[in-house]
């Protein structure tokens, strides 16, 4: 019984030694004797392999290899175990558990012990029906091999927890130092990262300076641990004497429900990152999964939103509050605004999924749907009213791509709307991008003759900078700044500074959240142009919206 115990545990040794080493997908391991291998739990999962664990493992990885192939891996097998040769080196197709044949190469050799015995077969396989899961820079597995992994627990079902932790303000580092000392710097997180983490999690390295651990372990201490030792090492960081100060945020997601898929954790788990890096100062943040009255959880909602934007956006749908004259109260355009609902979980309020969808990369498909959905609406009321201008936001994710511009117009021209008749809303996530690159992409827009509005304005650090760089047509006032107007003739000022300032810079501006007559007044003292909120309608689908503008005059 010592015997066959000691040679598990020499086996599982042997294993982890050569998956410490390998760069190869796959690490095995088989006890010659008794016959007994370990193969590495990605090949399980991917070939769906019996277990992690075999007994006559030769012959169940033969029944998987294709039967052109079948003989030659046979006999190269036999021969290994007989002592014909040591090594092994060869090239074949193997099923996958999809059903499909794809190419492995397989290399290893048999150790032998101090009798000159077989004693155990040892190699490492690479799979060339999948990438490369390794990320070359810090060794660990990178985002394609998270993916994978998110799989197999989806598959397996196996609750645990993610941490998502990541460097800010890390090109001033490549930039200071250059970019081989901000790769060591990479180096040495991913080091400790492995030497403070239990054995059992997994750890792999994202795009730029993200990584994720997986953890089984359920206790939030061991997270805020992991956490809070990598934030005090890299705090205050000596690299060849130089004393390198390393900004830290991260985000953490309890995985307990399994219907869903890797990109909408992802999704999730980037969205709590988000709010750790731009609102947080870096405390780690956990994904509130908590189930509503409807008693369905958040990622699942979120789960079902994504996967409706992939089926053409089903279910989504447009509602528009009208923008109104501050002088006249007649109806001078509209804000669309996205809704959401379906049979199962009914509308879900856009505070609830917006905020993620902003950071995934779905919503570019989205956010051009909205677009092209806003502009046919508009259409119908343009005809007869020439000035009527339609809103619509901008997200973060659009604008971050390459070809956003020329879809925009080339949406417009192939809709044949006049470009004057629609603004784009830059919101506040917007800020975050480049400056010059926002500005490029709105002198470009602003050139073609469509209108530019700055959404939210004083809810975020650079809106006056934006004003002073940015040709905007139009200046929003939050609604947060007016809600005791009524009370507090601080917010008279503070209305009365932005009218002042979007004067200066020949914008207009439009004043949201206006719900009662004396709010309404109050503002209309000060040069604004435009009135927005439920004193005149909440958001109402199209139908209604145009009963609006038929009367010209929108009051409820």
């Amino acid at each position: 019984m010592n015997n066959k115990n000691n040679s598990a545990l020499i086996l599982d040794s042997l294993f982890e030694a050569f998956s410490y080493v390998s760069s190869a997908n796959y690490v095995y391991v088989c006890d010659m004797k008794t016959d007994l291998s370990r193969w590495n739990r990605d090949a399980v999962n991917y070939f769906s392999l019996p277990s992690e664990y075999m007994t006559n493992a030769g012959e169940i990885w033969a029944s998987y290899i294709h039967p052109d192939d079948r003989e030659e891996f046979i006999s190269d097998i036999k021969k290994l175990f007989s002592g014909e040769q040591s090594t092994h080196n060869l090239q074949y197709r193997v099923r996958n558990r999809f059903g499909q044949y794809v190419v492995c190469t397989c290399r290893g050799v048999v150790l032998k012990n101090d009798k000159g015995e077989l004693d155990f077969f040892c190699g490492a396989m690479t799979n060339h029906g999948i990438e490369n899961e390794n990320d070359v820079l810090t060794g660990l597995k990178n985002q394609y091999g998270f993916f994978l992994e998110l799989n197999n627990i989806l598959a397996e079902k196996t609750p645990c927890n993610l941490i998502m932790l990541g460097f800010t303000k890390f090109l001033n580092i490549n930039n200071m130092y250059g970019y081989t000392i901000g790769n060591r710097v990479l180096q040495h997180a991913a080091r400790f990262l492995q030497k403070i983490a239990d054995p059992d999690d997994r750890i792999y390295r994202l795009d730029g300076t993200k990584f994720v651990i997986i953890t089984e372990r359920q206790s939030l201490e061991h997270i805020h641990r992991v956490y809070n030792g990598v934030l005090e090492r890299m705090r205050s960081y000596s690299l060849n004497g130089m004393r390198i100060n390393l900004s830290l945020c991260g985000s953490v997601m309890k995985l307990s429900n399994f219907n869903i898929t890797n990109k909408t954790i992802y999704s999730c788990l980037n969205y709590s990152y988000q709010i750790s890096k731009n609102q947080r100062h870096g405390a780690l943040v956990e994904f509130n999964n908590k189930p509503d009255q409807t008693d369905i959880d958040l990622l699942v909602k979120i789960n079902t939103i994504r996967n409706s934007v992939g089926d053409n956006c089903k279910g989504f749908y447009l509602k528009y509050q009208p923008i109104v004259d501050a002088s006249s109260e007649k109806v001078m355009g509209a804000e669309a605004l996205i809704r959401w609902e379906n049979s199962r979980l009914g509308e879900v309020r856009p505070d609830e999924f917006i905020p993620v969808l902003e950071n995934d990369n779905v919503f570019p498909v989205l956010g051009m749907w909205i677009l092209r959905q806003a502009m046919q609406d508009a259409l119908e009321i343009v005809k007869d009213n020439p000035d009527f201008i339609v809103s619509v936001n901008l997200a973060y994710s659009q604008c971050e791509q390459s070809n956003f511009v020329n879809e925009v117009i080339s949406l417009v021209e192939s809709l044949g709307f006049p470009p004057h008749n629609l603004c784009l809303e830059i919101t506040e996530r917007c800020r975050l991008l480049d400056m010059e690159l926002l500005s490029r992409i709105a002198f470009t827009l602003h050139s073609y003759g469509i209108r530019l509005a700055l959404d939210d304005f004083g809810t975020g650090f650079s809106s006056l900078i934006m004003v002073k760089t940015i040709p905007f047509d139009t200046i929003k006032i939050d609604r947060a700044f007016i809600q005791d107007i009524c009370e507090n003739d601080k917010s008279e000022q503070i209305v009365k500074s932005i009218t002042d300032i979007a004067t200066a810079y020949g914008a207009g501006v439009c004043v949201e959240g206006i719900e009662n007559e004396i709010m309404r007044d109050k503002v209309r003292k000060y040069q604004v142009k435009s009135i927005q909120g439920f004193f005149y309608s909440k958001p109402v689908i199209f139908d209604e919206f145009k009963s609006f503008c038929q009367k010209g005059r929108c009051l409820l």
